[in-house]
C-alpha cells in the first residue's frame, strides 16, 4: 500500500520563502493570516489527511460508491462519509470562504496547501467537496442577494455541496449543443428539463442537499453558446426564504464505471421539470459557470500535483530500500547484498524528474492562487489588474502542464518499482490510474492549449505573456551579478526570447490560416509550462540562497534546478521545431487515408 506524510517543509518554502505569502497577506488586509495561523493550518491540515483521508484511499479505490437504481440513491465507501463529518466539524469546508457567509476569511493561497494535500492523500474523496468551492464562488460573484443567503451558508459551512453541471450525453467542450431546457413558472422559479453526464458528486450521502448548477437553455434563447444560462436546481427544493420542501425532480440516473477514482461518484442527472432558479442574467450563463470552471482548473492541477507528490515519496523510498544489482562504478554499499537502486543513474533520472517538476510545479501552482488574491483584494487597481490578467495567462499552464507532468511522474514512480509498480498491494498503479483523468475533466489538455494561444494570446494580445516576460525580465536584471544563480540567469533570459519569438511567429502564420493556432496550440502550452518553471526555479534557488535553510536543503533546490534546466528545460527545443512546423504536416493526410 503507498503511503503519504505531508511534504510541509517544502510547502513552507514555496509559500513563504520564494512567494513571500506572509508579508503579502498582511499587505492585502487579511489581517488574521499571521505566520501562526497558517502553520497551525498545515500542522492540522497534515494531521487530518495524512491519519483519516490516507488510509481511505485504497479502501475506496477497491470498494468505489454504489448505486440504487430504485431510488437513485448513492453509498460511497467505508469511512467516507464519517471523514466528511471530521473535515465539516473542522471547519474546512469554509477555510477561505467570505466571513459573511460563515467563513473563516482566509487568503485562498492559505488553503492551497491543503487542497493539495486532500489530493495526495485520497482524490477520489476530494472530488466531494472540490465543486463546492467552485458553486460558491459563481453564487458569491453573479447570485441574487437572496440566493446568497440561502444557498452559500449551509455550503460554506458544508452542510450541503455543489456540482457543476454542464456536459450532455451530445456535447461536452462545445456547450452550444446543449439541449437542457429550462421553462419560465408562474413563481418566477424554472422548470429544468434534460440529462447532464459526468456529473461529480452529482449524488452521494456526505449530506442531505445537494446545490446543482445547471445549464440550460430558455425558451426565447438565440442559437449556440449566447443562448445559454445558468440555474440553481437543489436535490431538495428550497423556497426564497431558505425553507426546505419536498424532494426535486432531479435523480442520478447512473453510475460511471471508469479507469481510476472509484470512489469519487460520476453521475448521469436525469432533470425532469426540476425547480431551479436562474443565476445571474438570462442567456448569460457562461459567463457564471467560467467563474466555476477557472476556480477548478486551478484545482485540478493541484490533483495533478499532488498526486505526482505521493508517487515520488514512495518510488523513492523503495529505491531506498530495494537492493538490486551493484553500481556501475562499483559497490557503494559493499555490506549489503547489493546496492539499493539508488544508486543507478537511470532510477535517479527518474526520481529526479518527479522532483523537479514537483517541487517546481507546486512554486507554480501557489503562485496562481496568490495572484487570485491579488486580483480581489489588492488596493492597487494596476496591480489587481495585472493580477487579473497574469492568472487568466496562467490558469491553462497550471491545469494542463501540472496534470500531464502528474501522469508523466506517477509512471516514472511506478517504473522505479518494476514489476512491483504493477501490482496492486503497493498502490502505485492506483495512482497511475486517478492521474490519467486529471488531464481530461475541466477541460482537455488540449482545450487549454487552445483557451492559452487562441484566447490568452491571441484574442487579448497576448497581455498576460507580456506580464510573465517582464516577471522573467527582471529576475533576471536582479540577479544577474548573483553567484548562486548566475548559471540559470542566461538560459532563462534565451528562452523567454525564444518564447516571444514562437508567439510572433504563429500570430504571423494565423493571419493566412486560423488552422495555424490548433496546430501550434499544443506545443505551445507545453513550450510555456517548461519555461514558466524555469523560472520558478531560479528563483527557488535564490530564494533558498538568501533563506535560513540549511546547506542540504540548498543543495537540493541548486542541484535540482541544475538538473531540470540540463536534462528537462531542453524538451522546449523539440516543441518549438513543432510550433514552426506548418499546419499542413497535420492536414495534408486525407481523413479516409488514415487507415490506408
Amino acid at each position: 500500500m503507498s503511503t503519504y506524510k505531508a511534504p510541509l517543509a517544502d510547502m513552507r518554502f514555496a509559500l513563504f520563502d520564494v512567494l513571500g505569502a506572509e508579508a503579502a497577506f498582511q499587505r492585502l488586509g487579511y489581517t488574521d493570516a499571521s505566520r501562526d495561523v497558517l502553520d497551525a493550518v498545515l500542522e492540522e491540515g497534515a494531521r487530518f489527511t495524512e491519519t483519516v483521508l490516507a488510509p481511505l484511499n485504497s479502501v475506496g479505490d477497491q470498494i468505489g460508491c454504489s448505486h440504487d437504481k430504485a431510488s437513485g440513491a448513492v453509498t460511497t465507501p467505508p469511512g467516507f462519509k464519517q471523514a466528511y463529518a471530521q473535515y465539516v466539524e473542522g471547519g474546512w469546508s469554509g477555510l477561505t470562504a467570505d466571513t459573511r457567509f460563515g467563513g473563516q476569511g482566509l487568503p485562498h493561497a492559505a488553503g492551497v496547501p491543503l487542497k493539495e494535500m486532500i489530493d495526495a492523500a485520497n482524490l477520489a474523496w476530494g472530488n466531494f467537496p472540490l465543486l463546492s468551492h467552485g458553486a460558491t464562488e459563481a453564487l458569491l460573484h453573479h447570485g441574487e442577494e437572496w440566493q446568497q443567503e440561502v444557498f452559500l451558508k449551509p455550503l460554506v459551512e458544508g452542510r450541503w455541496t455543489g456540482t457543476m453541471c454542464l456536459t450532455e450525453p451530445h456535447c461536452g467542450t462545445d456547450l452550444g449543443l446543449l439541449k437542457t431546457r429550462a421553462e419560465p413558472q408562474a413563481d418566477g422559479s424554472y422548470a429544468i428539463t434534460g440529462t447532464k453526464i459526468f456529473i461529480t458528486a452529482g449524488e452521494h450521502d456526505f449530506t442531505d442537499n445537494i446545490i446543482h448548477l445547471v445549464l440550460a437553455r430558455l425558451p426565447d434563447a438565440p442559437a449556440g453558446s449566447k443562448g445559454i444560462s445558468l440555474f440553481i436546481v437543489p436535490k431538495v427544493k428550497v423556497a426564497r426564504d431558505g425553507r426546505l420542501g419536498e424532494a426535486n425532480a432531479v435523480r442520478c440516473g447512473s453510475l460511471e464505471h471508469k479507469m481510476g477514482i472509484h470512489a469519487s461518484a460520476t453521475c448521469v442527472m436525469n432533470f425532469d421539470g426540476a425547480q431551479g432558479y436562474l443565476i445571474g442574467q438570462p442567456h448569460k450563463g457562461l459567463m457564471a459557470m467560467f467563474t466555476m470552471m477557472n476556480t477548478a482548473r486551478l484545482a485540478v492541477g493541484l490533483q495533478g500535483l499532488g498526486l505526482s507528490d505521493r508517487a515520488l515519496q514512495n518510488a523513492l523510498r523503495y529505491a531506498r530500500e530495494r537492493l538490486q544489482m551493484r553500481a556501475l562504478s562499483g559497490a557503494k554499499f559493499p555490506e549489503l547484498a547489493a546496492d539499493p537502486i539508488i544508486v543507478h543513474p537511470d532510477v535517479r533520472r527518474m526520481l529526479l524528474t518527479c522532483k523537479a517538476l514537483v517541487e517546481g510545479g507546486r512554486v507554480m501552482g501557489y503562485d496562481a492562487a496568490l495572484l487570485v488574491d491579488l486580483a480581489h483584494a489588492s488596493g492597487d487597481e494596476k496591480e489587481r489588474a495585472d493580477a487579473d490578467a497574469l492568472i487568466g495567462f496562467m490558469t491553462p499552464i497550471v491545469k494542463a502542464c501540472l496534470t500531464e507532468w502528474g501522469v508523466e511522474c506517477t509512471y516514472h514512480a511506478l517504473q522505479c518499482f518494476g514489476g512491483h509498480g504493477y501490482i496492486a498491494e503497493h498502490g502505485m498503479e492506483q495512482l497511475a490510474r486517478d492521474a490519467r483523468i486529471t488531464t481530461l475533466y475541466e477541460g482537455t489538455t488540449g482545450i487549454q492549449a487552445l483557451d492559452l494561444l487562441g484566447r490568452k494570446v491571441m484574442q487579448l494580445q497576448g497581455a498576460g505573456l507580456k506580464l510573465m516576460l517582464e516577471r522573467i525580465e527582471r529576475f533576471c536584471a536582479e540577479h544577474e551579478g548573483n553567484a548562486a544563480v548566475a548559471e540559470f540567469v542566461a538560459p532563462l533570459r534565451a528562452k523567454a526570447a525564444q518564447w516571444q519569438q514562437l508567439t510572433m511567429s504563429v500570430g504571423k502564420r494565423a493571419m493566412a490560416n486560423p488552422d495555424e493556432v490548433g496546430a501550434a496550440a499544443y506545443d505551445y502550452l507545453m513550450y510555456s509550462g517548461y519555461v514558466s518553471l524555469a523560472y520558478w526555479w531560479a528563483r527557488s534557488v535564490a530564494a533558498s540562497e538568501a533563506s535560513a535553510q540549511s546547506e542540504r536543503f540548498k543543495a537540493g533546490k541548486r542541484e535540482t534546478a541544475r538538473f531540470f534546466f540540463a536534462r528537462l528545460l531542453p524538451r522546449c527545443e523539440g516543441h518549438a521545431a513543432a510550433i514552426g512546423a506548418s499546419v499542413e504536416t497535420l492536414t495534408a493526410l486525407d481523413a479516409e487515408a488514415f487507415d490506408a
